[in-house]
């Protein structure tokens, strides 16, 4: 007699809270609802139920108490460069361009590896982790090494695999990336936890030739794109006077501009971007404490919002932020768009929390489908625990996740059914060696520049 779901189910959760974010209920899963029951079989949750129903429907599984803790959907991070946490402080308070041309280029010039790739990588999983992340889109050199880090440690990973026009320390040409791309994207399709995507760097970096040739490859393949786009005014005037028309006008014209588009920061908007962008079901994803740390500008997310964009968040990389946590995005996102627009109303939180999570979830190509806790989408799940004061009383549960401070009450963290933090612990990771890591290249990339500050 064949197996059942019932007969598979490995797991039962009983949270106090659960939010479920499903945007096919009446609510959209924004009301914290108790006495539920999350059932797992393997990677997928293959039920929702009153506890005491599911004590009858699956009398062989023991129940796992979260007591005071709310369970939801595991965070999405839809934009970094995850290696780029060993560069975290490296050159703080300076401009895109020169921090980019004076700092961060060179020092991916000297030390940029797959050694690099693989430490930094795990470090930035590490953290990601114990803020309740369960998926992460990754823009960076060694993405083969990216992806296979992230299979070792059990995180789901997206990874846009860079394009960019000159020699770097992955590819001397974009010929010879984009044939790259195409291997890792044979090698992953059938992946469970990774997700294999092209990722040109931004318009002032990938030329037109690239950029058609791009298009004709992703015809056949049909991959998400990632690209950087509107960062900054700089950016936009230089292609005006370069090219007679705005960097979005420029990619539209390409044939890159469609559904499978994700535009990265977009700080410099005007009402024609907007509706191009909503027209060809382009994805935005805002990164505002990078936005905001470099100057960039203020990305209008409840513009964009209203035009019906999907709108997704990132951290950007832990060298502009300076670190992963997507609690903190969440506040900032809201509460700079409150002021931008000078709306007290505008991108509220529960639209907010669904940026992190639900519409991470539908950025990405691959089954099954994540950001929202319901029958058949992948067991990545997040439980915070609400047993400080600073989470008393509550009576919006949902405006004090995006407008508290959370990173710190995670407790427990699934990605694809498998548990990867207990009690706020890291499992199966030495964090121990992590750190060790850490300053191995801390140390190595000072004394590089202390070498070049006595040559000079």
């Amino acid at each position: 007699m064949p197996k059942t779901a019932k007969d598979t189910a490995d797991q039962l959760l009983f949270p106090q809270w659960l939010l479920t974010l499903d945007t096919q209920a009446k609510d959209q899963g924004l009301e914290p609802k108790e006495n539920q029951a999350v059932v797992l079989s393997g990677t997928k949750i293959i039920d929702i139920l009153p506890q005491k129903q599911a004590l009858l429907a699956y009398p062989h599984l023991q129940p796992q108490h979260l007591q005071q803790q709310l369970l939801m959907p595991g965070l999405h991070n839809m934009h970094g460069h995850a290696a780029m946490s060993l560069f975290r402080g490296l050159a703080d308070d300076l401009p895109l361009m020169t921090w980019l041309e004076e700092h961060i280029w060179p020092a991916e010039g000297r030390h940029v590896s797959d050694e690099f790739v693989r430490s930094g990588t795990r470090l930035a999983i590490a953290e990601m982790l114990l803020s309740g992340t369960s998926c992460f889109s990754d823009m960076y050199f060694f993405p083969e090494v990216a992806a296979e880090v992230a299979q070792e440690m059990g995180m789901r990973i997206q990874v846009c695999a860079p394009i960019i026009d000159f020699p770097n320390p992955w590819s001397e040409n974009p010929d010879q990336a984009l044939d790259k791309i195409q291997a890792l994207h044979s090698k992953h399709q059938d992946s469970d936890l990774v997700e294999v995507a092209f990722g040109p760097h931004a318009p002032y970096t990938v030329s037109d030739p690239t950029l058609k040739k791009l298009v004709e490859i992703n015809q056949k393949l049909g991959l998400r794109l990632q690209m950087h786009v509107h960062e900054t005014a700089f950016e936009v005037d230089k292609a005006v006077e370069d090219n007679g028309i705005r960097p979005l006008q420029r990619l539209d014209k390409l044939g890159l501009l469609d559904s499978n588009f994700m535009a990265v920061h977009l700080t410099q908007l005007n009402a024609e971007d907007i509706q191009l962008l909503a027209a060809r079901g382009v994805t935005a994803v805002h990164c505002p404490q990078s936005n905001l740390k470099l100057a960039s500008g203020f990305s209008p997310i409840e513009r964009m919002r209203q035009a019906g964009i999907s709108v997704c968040l990132g951290t950007d990389g832990a060298a502009s932020n300076n670190d992963l946590d997507l609690w903190a995005e969440m506040q900032t996102a809201a509460l700079l768009a409150k002021a931008v627009d000078q709306n007290a109303a505008a991108v509220p939180a529960g639209y907010t929390l669904q940026m992190a999570t639900v519409m991470g979830g539908q950025a990405l190509s691959s089954q099954p489908y994540s950001g929202q806790l319901r029958k058949g989408f992948a067991a990545d799940l997040c439980s915070l625990k609400l047993d400080t004061p600073d989470c008393w009383p509550s009576h919006h549960l949902i405006s004090q996740l995006v407008y508290g401070r959370m990173a710190d009450k995670v407790h427990q963290v699934w990605v694809a059914g498998q548990q990867k933090v207990s009690e706020g612990r890291l499992l199966g990771v030495d964090l121990q060696q992590l750190e060790d890591e850490a300053k191995y290249w801390q140390n190595r990339i000072q004394a590089s520049f202390q070498s070049q500050d006595t040559q000079a």
